[in-house]
């Protein structure tokens, strides 16, 4: 023993960092291995995870919902209002979807009620902002997630009947996924803000601006997705907060499609000058593509695939594969970001929107590396972008040979998130997000990373593991 304590001390340390920086702090040498108990050191639901491990029929269940995720094939088909798309919107139907996993009125953040007061403004259901609010309020007007009728919404999330919305169907299996418009930047409804100006613009992009995209929509001689987003990664996005390389891309189908169509000049320029200045404008399709993708994956009995994650600036909620339409919620985390000039956490709702369904398809977070200019955005610096990619890595099934990431020579992106790896492992998804202001009006006040909160994960492994009926 004085031998030993008489040599110079290279110690491997497991777990608690503090132990690691004691050591360091007495001269001695450290690697330290990031450990925790999994399950959240939860006893019970430790042994339930050990028995999902290696369990036949879960690797058989994931093996078809993977394999169902990769194959699918997104295409844009359409641009239409929602009524005639979405079941629930028809005719005399008040119904609004909004992001996130269900949440009563009374209990929505700032930014979602306001979105869903000015919605009401603009499908005529209410006169002025105080009538929008109690009519919300008295129940007359249905809230539902978008999620729960095949459809998607950046941050507010909102969908009302007469919106338009982008229509893109997985050819490989014919299911359909939805989302609206994105409206730029600045004081827009999916922030909550519902001032004239803001139901002046939805009335232009639910106008003029509608007509003229669903005519270059349905003349496009390539609608299909998957290789756009492909070439997108490859040009600095990484298609949840960076779209100005899709969005080009985008732009120059729309143009060709629109030469020879028919549609007034003006109409076409003041329709393409919208999308040539909004970098985000493919983020929409972007996440209907993502939707049609992990909807393909959904429903087959016994896997741990994770096919939903979405926000509603409350709660954060998660759908397993092999759970069907459960949620399985928490509260949602907080934003760690770079805040526009006057904000700080403090003035932030927690994290909100549809949009983690880029993180849920591999891409956004998990798809960082392609994307090193994020940083200047989120945070950060272009190794941590790297390291968020890699470190996906260790929660998901495998990778997406479609969408490949240069720095990381090439390989596919990290997909098929698995809630066991996730809470054996406590590694967490991780998404990056604009941050909206708590009240609603006031807009985007910054972006940042967040991550699932591991609640969720815990609780769905329970539960599939109660579906599947007992111990491996």
């Amino acid at each position: 023993m004085k031998k030993l304590f008489a040599e110079d001390l290279k110690v491997v340390n497991i777990g608690l960092q503090g132990f690691a920086n004691n050591i360091t702090a007495a001269g001695g040498q450290v690697t330290n291995i990031t450990w925790a108990p999994p399950a959240g050191a939860d006893a019970a639901l430790g042994w339930t995870l050990a028995t999902l491990v290696g369990d036949p029929r879960i690797e058989e269940a994931n093996r078809v919902a993977y394999d169902r995720y990769l194959a699918a094939q997104p295409r844009l088909v359409d641009l239409v209002r929602a009524g005639e798309a979405i079941a629930g919107l028809g005719p005399g139907e008040r119904r609004i979807l909004h992001s996130g996993p269900p949440i009563a009125w009374p209990d929505m953040c700032g930014p979602q009620r306001g979105a869903i007061a000015g919605a009401i403004l603009y499908e005529g259901w209410a006169d002025d902002l105080e009538a929008a609010e109690k009519l919300a309020e008295s129940g007359a007007v249905a809230l539902e997630p978008c999620h729960e009728h095949s459809a998607v919404g950046p941050m507010a999330g909102i969908i009302s009947p007469s919106m338009p919305v982008w229509v893109v169907e997985n050819t490989a299996a014919g299911n359909r996924a939805y989302c609206n418009l994105n409206e730029g930047l600045g004081k827009v409804l999916r922030f909550g803000a519902n001032s004239p100006e803001v139901l002046d613009r939805l009335r232009w992009l639910g106008g003029e601006f509608f007509e003229t995209m669903q005519v270059a929509v349905r003349g496009l001689a390539d609608p299909d997705l998957k290789p756009l987003m492909a070439q997108a990664l490859h040009m600095g996005d990484e298609l949840h907060n960076r779209n100005a390389a899709a969005s080009a891309l985008l732009f120059k189908r729309l143009t060709l499609a629109l030469l020879d169509s028919g549609v007034a000049a003006e109409a076409v320029r003041k329709a393409l000058a919208f999308v040539a200045g909004n970098d985000h404008f493919f983020l929409n399709i972007s996440m209907a593509a993502c939707k049609s993708m992990t909807d393909a994956a959904a429903g087959v009995p016994g896997s741990s695939m994770v096919t939903v994650m979405a926000r509603n600036g409350v709660n954060f909620g998660i759908k397993l594969s092999g759970t069907g339409d459960q949620w399985f919620q928490a509260p949602a985390n907080p934003v760690d970001g770079l805040y526009f000039p006057g904000y700080t956490v403090a003035d932030a709702a927690a994290d909100l929107g549809d949009s983690a369904i880029t993180e849920t398809n591999g891409l956004g977070g998990f798809a960082m590396a392609a994307s090193p200019a994020i940083v200047q955005f989120v945070g950060g610096t272009p190794a941590d972008a790297t390291a968020n990619s890699r470190r996906m890595l260790t929660i998901t099934l495998g990778t997406n040979p479609a969408f490949t990431l240069p720095p990381l020579n090439f390989g596919g992106t990290p997909a098929g998130i698995d809630a066991r790896l996730v809470a054996d492992s406590g590694v967490l998804p991780i998404i990056n997000t604009g941050i909206a202001h708590r009240e609603a009006g006031v807009g985007q006040i910054g972006a940042g990373i967040t991550t699932a909160p591991m609640a969720c994960f815990n609780d769905a492994i329970a539960a599939l593991a109660s579906g599947l009926g007992g111990d491996n």
